[in-house]
């Protein structure tokens, strides 16, 4: 079937509900060490307290693209149902982790909120395969990278932007304070919110063969098989990507996780209060530990805003990107590489700068590759596989991002920087090093579908 190009606005509207996604994402992983670090985590166990979410999409995310696969509806579509149903799951999940009372019960709801992300994340990238052609999809897959730009930017700077309209950043020893409480009920209405819109503004193709596609669906249950059959057969250029991914996503999630530490610690000599270095049945140490908490938390508000930044430099670089794709092909491999070359320069300033005004520009840099990593491997894979397993593809494709990160988890981040020294800033070193391993990594691959749209190889 020939899919028809679609206008700015169209792709706007498909893609506008991973502003809602985002809003998600970046308030997971901008403020959950925070939260796991005010309720008493040791810096060096974070990372371990994470691992829930990427195991979450090792088991999710293959799991939804293969269901919505073999969906359809005449009224919800394809994809559409599992939006809606993680939608529903992660604004429930974003009104109440914030209000944990204790650490293991935040990192069980990390585990909630990240599997109920996963239900809506997948079924969107499948979408824009789905609906666009192929010369439209680096196009389509950048647009979804400006709105995941604005959301990141503005989730963020969240309980920035709150505190600074009088909520408080102070809070009792153990309690997460009232700036990241109101921050996460906003996530939570704008996640709704727009995914709601882009399950009423977009329709879905229906499959192009309705009695194979019923003779599939109408087949005994054979998602193991499958799922082993679609890996054994992976395209090799998904292979390649994968590699790509790996050390992409080790950086990011060293990012996440230790990024609030080590630059509280570095930048803004801020560092969390341990409790047991105080003897708080004395009041002078009571009050000591209460400043050395509020340092903390503003400082990690602006850690969080420095973050943000990443947001809109991804943003704009997006922008720039869908201006000059929507009229010309681009080299999706050499843009990627160069990219990630920038976003590695970017972690690897953030041990040399002076003071924290120039956190900022690290974190431009950073951006660069995050706008890319979201959108040139998915415009490649989506290139160079079988469109009619385009969701169970982009699923199994998700293991090179979760398998990096569960490595990273386990003890990966903590061995790697400790081969450098004891400082927590050595992660952001890791994760600096990583990325340029990852932008060399994109000399492997060779597929010309993949590199570039080549018209006299679509369907027509």
């Amino acid at each position: 079937m020939k899919k028809r190009a679609l206008n700015f606005w169209e792709i706007w509207n498909m893609s506008f509900g991973f502003l809602g996604i985002q809003f998600g994402f970046a308030l997971q992983g901008g403020f959950m060490s925070r939260i796991f670090q005010t309720l008493g985590a040791d810096k060096e166990a974070i990372p371990m307290l994470w691992i829930a979410a990427p195991l979450t999409g090792l088991l999710i995310q293959p799991i939804i693209g293969y269901l919505s696969d073999r969906t359809w509806s005449p009224r919800w579509g394809r994809r559409k149902p599992y939006f809606l149903i993680g939608a529903v799951l992660s604004s429930i999940a974003l009104l109440i982790v914030p209000h944990s009372p204790v650490l293991w019960v935040a990192a069980g709801f990390l585990w909630i909120l990240d599997a109920s992300i996963n239900v809506s994340m997948e079924p969107f990238r499948a979408l824009v395969a789905d609906k666009l052609p192929d010369s439209q999809r680096s196009y389509g897959f950048v647009v979804q990278t400006l709105i995941i730009g604005i959301g990141t930017w503005v989730a963020s700077n969240l309980p920035w932007m709150v505190s600074q309209l009088g909520v408080s950043d102070a809070a009792p020893m153990g309690v997460v304070p009232m700036s990241v409480k109101v921050a996460f009920a906003i996530g939570a209405v704008v996640f709704l919110a727009s995914i709601l819109y882009t399950v009423f503004t977009t329709s879905e193709y229906p499959p192009e063969d309705m009695e194979a596609f019923e003779k599939e669906k109408a087949k005994k249950n054979s998602f193991i098989s499958d799922i082993n059959n679609n890996i054994g057969n992976m395209p090799t250029t998904m292979k390649k990507l994968g590699l790509i991914q790996f050390f992409s996503w080790f950086a990011f999630f060293t990012m996440w996780s230790l990024a609030n530490p080590a630059l509280t610690e570095h930048i803004y000599h801020t560092p969390a209060p341990i409790e047991s270095a105080y003897n708080l049945t004395i009041p002078a140490q009571a009050e000591a530990f209460d400043v050395a908490n509020t340092a903390f938390q503003k400082s990690s508000n602006l850690v969080g805003s420095s973050m943000g930044v990443y947001g809109l430099s991804s943003m704009v670089f997006a922008l720039v990107l869908a201006f000059y794709t929507s009229k010309k092909r681009i080299n999706r491999k050499y843009v990627h590489m160069g990219s990630l070359f920038i976003g590695g320069l970017g972690f690897l300033s953030m041990y040399f700068i002076p003071a924290p005004e120039f956190l900022k520009y690290s974190f431009i840099l950073v951006g660069i590759a995050w706008g890319s990593i979201l959108s040139m491997p998915y415009a490649m894979l989506s290139s160079a596989v079988d469109p009619t397993k385009m969701g169970v593809i982009m699923g199994i494709f998700n293991m090179f991002i979760v398998i990096p990160q569960i490595i990273a988890a386990i003890g990966g981040i903590n061995f790697v920087s400790s081969l450098i020294g004891e400082e927590t800033i050595n992660a952001m070193l890791v994760a600096g090093l990583s990325l340029i391993i990852a932008g060399f990594c994109n000399l492997l691959i060779t597929d010309k579908n993949a590199i570039s749209y080549q018209p006299e190889l679509e369907n027509v």
